[in-house]
This record gives C-alpha cells, structure tokens and sequence, in this order.
C-alpha cells in the first residue's frame, strides 16, 4: 500500500476532519497563549487550561451524546435540553432544601433526589419524543414547547427563588472527590459515554435507529418499531439532560433557573454539526460529536483567555464555527479533492 492511498483512506476517515478542527483551536490557542498546555497541581487538584476545557466540556459531551441520537433518529435536534437541564436541577435542589430557599442540611438523599430529578428530565424527554414520534410533529417546532416553557416550569418549582443547597457532600458531584485531583464532572462524562457506547453496541439500539434515520417507512417494513425508536431517542435524551442539570447544579451547590444549561442546546447542535454528523438523520459517529463539544469548549475556554468579553463571546464563536463547518461541509471537500486532482494531472 502507498503512502499516497494511505493519506487518502486517512483523510475519508469519519474522525479526521473532527480531530483536524480540534488540534486547529488548540494550536491557535498555543499560539495566542504560549501556558496554554500547561497543567499544574494546587492544593491537591489540577489547573490549566486543558483541565478547564475538559472539566467544564463535561455536561456538553453528556448532552452531544442525547443530541446526536435524537438527530440520527428523527432528522431534527432537541432544543429544550438546556431548559431540561434547569428543571432538573431545580426539582433536585428544591427536594434536598425541603421547600426552603437555602439550606445546610439535607431534607433527603442525594442520590434520591437527583434520581427523581433525573427521571423528570426523562418525562420531559418522552413529551418531546411524543409529540414527534406519535403526532409526527417537526422536532425543531416539538421541543419549542419545552425550550420556551422549560424555564418557567422550574421557575415555578424554585417559586421564583435560587435554591441554595449549601452542602458539602451535594458539591462533590461538580468539584472533586476526596483527595483525588480529576474534577469530578470528567468522571461522570467518561461513565456516561461508555454507558451509552455499550448500549448502543451491545444491543442493536444504535443500529436500528441509524435505520429508522435512513429510511423510517422501508425499517416498519422489515418489522422495527420506528416510531418506539424515536421516542425512547428522546427519553433517553431527556435523561442524559437531567444528568448534565444535576451536574451544573452541584458546580454552584443552587438550582439557578435563568442561567443553568443556558444556550447549551445550541453548543450540543453544534458539536452534532462538528463531528461529521448528518443533521437530516442516520448514520451517527457518537465519537465525533464528543469530539466536537471538546471543540466548541476549547474555542469558549480560549475565547475568554483572550479576554473577549461574555456579551462578545457568541459572536467569535459563530465565525470561527462557520469557518469549520464550511470547511467539513462535503461540497468543500469535493472542491478541494478536484483540485487537487488536477494539480496531480498537471
């Protein structure tokens, strides 16, 4: 085999371009900030940051991994995650703090709570999933409801309040375990990840919803249950929003309705977008779109290192995506195969 075939297989390969835009915002990053890799030990944890990009793209990587098989299922994206992520959190928090605005002392389990907070994420999951697998409604209209009403629901859970759970045990999920220096949110992302890889490959779910994506009416056909396989996508995507609500939540010990997974559901589309995903549904490569949230955080983290300031920040964001998509978009690509064809001809 050539090394010309070779680069070629290489470069046809999903992850390629993911990992190519990835190494290019840190590069640029290294560029810009010559510490940028560095990573350092105080008291005890890490600090750098690449531990910054890693730790805080962990909710990110949880949600890019329920978007990604709502895409592949149904062609369209959740956009109510992050108002998921806020109801979540605020049922948590307002079950931990018996009703009370602030608290030190725990009204029940943690583990508890943040179950029932996580299964309500999942029920908001399955209305979402109800609405476009039962009632065939268009995904983006669907999860509308949710992303505009979300809010509100746990604004009326919190009745209007931040709900301060000031608990030192309630803190461990979003800062650090005991001793050890990984920030605990990074754990929490790796399991989930791997949670969902052997699911979706040691059954057949991933296969049958790429199938359902591809082509819903030839799957009913050959005996799947497409419209089962785009409402669990949604209930699953629901709980993976409960569990990066919680998170978030225990990273400011609070249930903040306003602020918690604000305009993250953009950031999961995106990462969906960077991992070489099709946004019109089917095959589905869950790698790439970790990938691709790592990116979108990379830039975020790198964009404020560069004190651009938070009102300025979607704006840098938005050209720099642009710029990356365009240049993952197949069109581009084709463009440059050709010319470098007839350069090879020349």
């Amino acid at each position: 085999m050539t090394k010309k075939s070779t680069w070629n297989r290489l470069v046809h390969t999903p992850l390629f371009m993911p990992v190519v835009c990835l190494i290019a915002v840190l590069l640029i990053n290294l560029i810009q900030t010559p510490t940028f890799f560095k990573v350092s030990i105080n008291n005890g944890v890490l600090y750098g940051y690449i531990i910054d990009i890693i730790n805080r793209g962990s909710e990110l990587v949880i949600l890019a991994v329920g978007m990604t098989l709502v895409t592949a299922a149904s062609g369209g994206q959740d956009i109510s995650v992050g108002a998921i992520m806020a109801v979540a959190a605020a049922i948590c928090c307002q079950l931990l703090s018996g009703g009370k605005v602030s608290t030190n002392t725990l009204a029940m389990p943690i583990v508890l709570a943040a179950l029932i907070g996580i299964l309500v994420a999942g029920l908001c999951g399955a209305f979402n999933g109800l609405l476009v697998a039962k009632f065939k409604i268009q995904p983006m209209v669907a999860t509308l409801i949710l992303f505009t009403a979300g809010r509100g629901i746990a604004q009326l859970v919190t009745k209007g309040q931040i709900t301060y759970v000031r608990v030192p045990s309630y803190k461990v999920l979003g800062a650090y375990i005991g001793k050890c220096p990984v920030p605990t949110p990074v754990f929490v992302a790796i399991l989930t990840v791997i949670v969902m890889q052997l699911i979706l490959k040691k059954t057949a779910l991933g296969l049958y919803i790429e199938s359902v994506g591809i082509n819903g009416s030839a799957s009913r056909l050959v005996g799947l249950n497409s419209t089962f396989l785009k409402f669990i996508s949604y209930v699953i995507c629901g709980l993976l929003a409960g569990i990066a609500g919680i998170v978030a939540s225990s990273r400011i010990y609070s249930a903040d309705a306003n602020n918690i997974g604000l305009n993250m559901e953009m950031d999961a589309i995106l990462a969906v977008a960077l991992g070489g995903n099709n946004l019109g549904g089917g095959k589905f490569n869950m790698m790439g779109s970790i990938i691709g949230a790592y990116t979108i955080q990379a830039l975020t983290t790198s964009l404020y290192a560069m004190n651009v300031s938070a009102d300025q920040l979607p704006v840098y964001k938005a050209i720099v995506v642009v710029v990356i998509v365009v240049i993952q978009s197949p069109v581009f690509r084709k463009k440059i195969a050709g010319h470098t064809k007839r350069k090879a001809v020349a």
